[in-house]
């Protein structure tokens, strides 16, 4: 697939998801801006010349709006937004009240308000020029819920499918295309912790496949996403979990 015509943002794109989508989207030929918390970027993306790497710390909306808001301003402006930068951290409904609600306050603001920002620059921006693409990365706990531990995650990212439907519904008619994509237990990172307490075969329990989801599938299906070439699936949400829920 072909994207030398696409200049992508991708949120997160220093491991585990946001590295792969970042990987293969340059391989098609697409120019990528990566951003990261504090983590550096791997070798293969920062030595490509097609890829500018940006620290940001999307829990601080002042410095997110320093950094990244000039990219929507600039020219050329990314035409496609990957918002997959997220934060999966627990929160019982046992602890305290203060923990308890900094914990959804955290949550929302990277997984929910973040993106929501992100996503305003980019529509604003792409009303000018007439076309953008926009795939925000939610979770099959947006549609299963998860554990009440990660109550703030399964509840950020369903307002982040919510969000996507709105937009969609509202900017076909200006170019504009908007897609969630739901994975379920993916082998990053973010779920090592979960491998490490319960055991693969535990999370592969109700899937179709004897295998977790990697990466690099999720990466596919966003590169192709961000190709534009299925306009009228606008608002849909791509579920990719193994077969661990069907819709």
């Amino acid at each position: 697939m072909e994207l030398t015509d696409k200049y992508v943002l991708v949120t997160g794109a220093s491991r585990g998801i946001g590295k792969s989508i970042s990987a293969k989207l340059l391989q098609a030929g697409a120019t990528v801006t990566g951003t990261a918390r504090r983590s550096p970027f791997p070798e293969t993306l920062a030595r490509h010349s097609a890829f500018e790497g940006l620290h940001v710390d999307l829990e601080d909306e002042v410095e997110t709006a320093r950094i990244l808001k000039p990219l929507f301003q600039q020219r050329p402006a990314p035409n496609v937004l990957v918002n997959n930068a997220g934060i999966f951290e627990d929160a019982d409904l046992g602890s305290d009240d203060d923990r308890w609600l900094q914990n959804w306050d955290r949550t929302c603001q990277v997984n929910l308000r973040a993106p929501a920002l992100l996503s305003k620059w980019a529509v604003n921006c792409w009303i000018k020029q007439g076309e953008g693409v926009l795939v925000n990365i939610a979770s099959r706990a947006a549609y299963r819920g998860d554990t009440q531990e990660y109550a703030a995650y399964a509840a950020s990212k369903g307002g982040l499918v919510a969000f996507t439907k709105s937009i969609a519904r509202d900017y076909g008619t200006r170019g504009i295309v908007a897609y969630s994509v739901a994975p379920g237990f993916t082998k990053t990172d973010m779920a090592a912790d979960s491998i490490e307490i319960y055991g693969e075969d535990y999370l592969k329990e109700g899937m179709a496949f004897d295998e977790i989801t990697s990466p690099e599938e999720v990466a596919e299906l966003v590169t192709f996403l961000a190709s534009g070439k299925v306009k009228h699936m606008t608002g849909s949400t791509f579920h990719i979990n193994g077969g661990s829920y069907m819709i």
